[in-house]
This record gives structure tokens, C-alpha cells and sequence, in this order.
């Protein structure tokens, strides 16, 4: 069950970029990252209410609005949104970079950096810029730069929320957590497209982008994520941490399979080197963490015997 439910995050939340490429060719991205966002946390929290599950209480409010903010309102808003105007693949290659941006966050807060992690930089560095080689002309268009403006965004609030939620991880249940952060993220998109003038008439909402919305809502929203919570909690972080590497696969091959959308050398070496790269910075990640663990356990073991 355990490689079941890595095998879904594998493919489903690849195909995720694909089915929102599709939905925000016909309508606004921000309105429908709203929409699934609605009915996904809506489902979640109907279904905790019926359970009876307890509800988060005191400062667990203020974690879950951060992430609701962080994760769901910027990461996946903008994600969704960047889409709109760069291909499905080139989305889920720059959103498999966030693990760049939690080594240089860290660094900044004082962290050193392991030699691993900074060639993992340099190698991920690398791989972007042979990706972009090929799309240097794009970069003309105002739309191209700012979907990238826009993806590039997105990552560096995914990595600040991941970091977020190491530090203040909620104490409940996880899944009505991310019910609570996806119907908050709702609301706030909802207020910012009615507001601004950025929605349409749920009437005027073509059924194909429809079809994209139940797909995200059924397959991305909960399938993907109850899997995903699963597969955290039985697999080791090497064989868990796979997704990240094989998501952007799949989105650029269904891209070009369905929407035509660019492939060639560039973008396969492009890509490889950029995966590979990150392969080390996540390596380097978790045995920071591991080391961090042991010397937190001697100390335990350390202190009893000093005093």
C-alpha cells in the first residue's frame, strides 16, 4: 500500500498541471485555483464534521492561516496562474526547485551550507539555464516572463510554508488541517477575483474547464494529498522524496503528448540536469536533519550523566 499510494503521488500530481493548464485556458487561473480550492476544503472539513473530529484550538489558528496563505492562496494561486501563459512541463520543472530556496533560506538564518547542497545549487543552477537556452526568444514576450515571474514565486512561498510547517506543525489532524488551509486559501482568492474584476460568471465557465476542476478536486485535492500524508508516514524520506523528481516527467511528456507543447534535447538534458541537482540538495537536506536528530539524542543521553 505504501508504494500504492507513492505511485499515485508519482503520477496524479503530474498530470495536476496538465488538467490546470487545460482549466485556465478558458478561464481565469486565480478563479479556478479558488474554485477547487472551495470544494476540496469544503469536502474535507464536511467530512471531519461528520466524524466529530476535534477542532484546532488557541495558536494552532494562527499555523493554519499562515499556511493557508502560503501554501494554497500564493503557492498553488500563482502556480495555477503561471500556466496560463508558459507550458505545463516548464510549470512543474520550476516548481520542483523549492528545494533550492529552503537551502538559501536557511543560509541566510544563519545555517552552513554542506558541500553537497551547494553543488547540488550549482548543478540545479545549471540545468534551469540550459532549460531556458531554448526559450531565450520567449523571453521577448511580456506574458512568457511574467508566467515565469509568477512560477518562480510560487516555489519561494512553498518553501517558506515547508520550513513553516517544520517549525509550527499543527498538532491535529493533518488531513483537516489541509481542509481548513484549502477552504480559508478560498476565500481569499474568491474576495481577490471579485474584487479586482479577475472572475466570470460561473455560468459563462466552459464544462471542459469544469471537467479540469473535478479532476484537481477529486485527483489533485484528495486523492493525491490523502496518499501523499500516507506514504509520508510509512516510507523512509529517500524513497518518499521520489514524487519530486518524477512529477515534472510526467507533466512534460502528457504536455507534449496532448497540447503539443514543446520537447526536445534542451529540455531533456535541461531537466535532467536540474532533477539531478536537486537529488543532492535533498540528499544533503536529510542528512542535516538526520545529523541534527543524533546530536539532539546524545545530548539527552549526555545530560544526565554531566549533572
Amino acid at each position: 500500500m505504501p508504494i500504492l499510494a507513492l505511485a499515485v503521488v508519482c503520477f496524479c500530481w503530474g498530470t495536476t498541471w496538465i488538467a490546470s493548464k487545460e482549466g485556465v485556458r478558458h478561464m481565469p487561473a486565480l478563479q479556478l485555483a479558488a474554485i477547487r480550492q472551495f470544494i476540496g476544503g469544503s469536502i474535507y472539513i464536511c467530512f471531519f464534521i461528520f466524524k466529530k473530529a476535534p477542532w484546532p484550538k488557541g495558536k494552532q489558528w494562527k499555523t493554519i492561516l499562515i499556511l493557508s496563505v502560503l501554501n494554497f492562496a500564493l503557492s498553488n494561486g500563482l502556480s495555477t496562474w503561471g500556466v496560463k501563459f508558459i507550458s505545463s512541463g516548464l510549470g512543474a520543472i520550476l516548481n520542483a526547485i523549492f528545494p533550492l530556496w529552503i537551502v538559501i533560506i536557511t543560509f541566510f538564518q544563519g545555517e552552513k551550507l554542506a558541500r553537497l547542497a551547494i553543488l547540488g545549487l550549482i548543478v540545479s543552477f545549471s540545468g534551469v539555464c540550459v532549460i531556458f537556452y531554448d526559450h531565450l526568444a520567449d523571453f521577448m514576450q511580456a506574458d512568457f516572463r511574467f508566467g515565469i515571474f509568477l512560477s518562480i514565486i510560487a516555489t519561494i512561498t512553498w518553501a517558506f510554508g515547508s520550513l513553516y510547517t517544520k517549525k509550527k506543525a499543527a498538532t491535529f489532524n493533518p488531513y483537516f488541517s489541509l481542509g481548513l488551509q484549502m477552504f480559508i486559501s478560498s476565500s481569499i482568492l474568491l474576495t481577490i477575483t471579485e474584487t479586482t474584476g479577475m472572475s466570470v460568471s460561473l455560468n459563462s465557465i466552459p464544462v471542459t474547464s469544469w471537467y479540469a476542476i473535478g479532476y484537481l478536486v477529486i485527483v489533485g485535492s484528495i486523492m493525491s494529498f490523502i496518499a501523499y500524508v500516507y506514504m509520508l508516514q510509512k516510507l523512509p524520506a529517500e524513497i518518499s522524496s521520489i514524487y519530486a523528481y518524477i512529477n515534472p516527467i510526467v507533466a512534460i511528456l502528457l504536455g507534449a503528448l496532448l497540447f503539443e507543447e514543446t520537447l526536445n534535447i534542451a529540455i531533456a538534458i535541461g531537466g535532467t540536469i536540474t532533477l539531478s541537482g536537486l537529488f543532492m540538495v535533498n540528499k544533503s537536506i536529510r542528512r542535516t536533519r538526520r545529523l541534527a536528530v543524533l546530536n539532539e539524542k546524545q545530548k539527552e543521553t549526555l545530560e544526565p550523566l554531566i549533572s
